[in-house]
């Protein structure tokens, strides 16, 4: 767990919005979309981005993400699931109880493009994120 979250604070570096001693992480949203599963189970079609200015905060020591909206979203971080270079897979219970994964992404072969996705089993929801 310690080299993972060694890992974590590099990959963090990189995005520029750290705070080492804390541990804790903000992310900036420009923009947002959502995509949902239809009544026979199917996804749909991703929505039009919309503008946003939620801010997203990874804290590594209480082990949440929180998303600063208009009702704030507080997931509690089960596991660290996948860690590469450009992409953070985290197994996460929000406040109802619900399970989801949060990946926090960079997308090299779009201009360095940072996403977070909230991923549910019947919606999915993508800020575009800044620094």
């Amino acid at each position: 767990m310690r080299s993972f979250q060694t890992i974590l604070f590099c990959l963090f570096l990189s995005f520029g919005a750290q705070k080492a001693a804390a541990q804790v992480y903000k992310f900036k949203a420009s923009s947002f979309s959502i995509l949902e599963k239809d009544a026979q189970g199917k996804w749909g079609e991703w929505s039009e981005f919309e503008k946003s200015t939620v801010v997203i905060t990874l804290d590594g020591d209480k082990n949440r993400v929180t998303v600063a909206s208009k009702e704030i979203q507080l997931y509690k971080i089960v596991a660290y699931l996948k860690e590469y270079d450009d992409v953070v897979t985290m197994d996460c219970v929000d406040n109802d109880g619900g399970r989801c994964t949060i990946e926090i992404i960079t997308r090299k072969n779009q201009g360095n493009r940072q996403q977070v996705y909230i991923n549910y089993e019947d919606i999915k929801i993508v800020y575009n994120i800044y620094n």
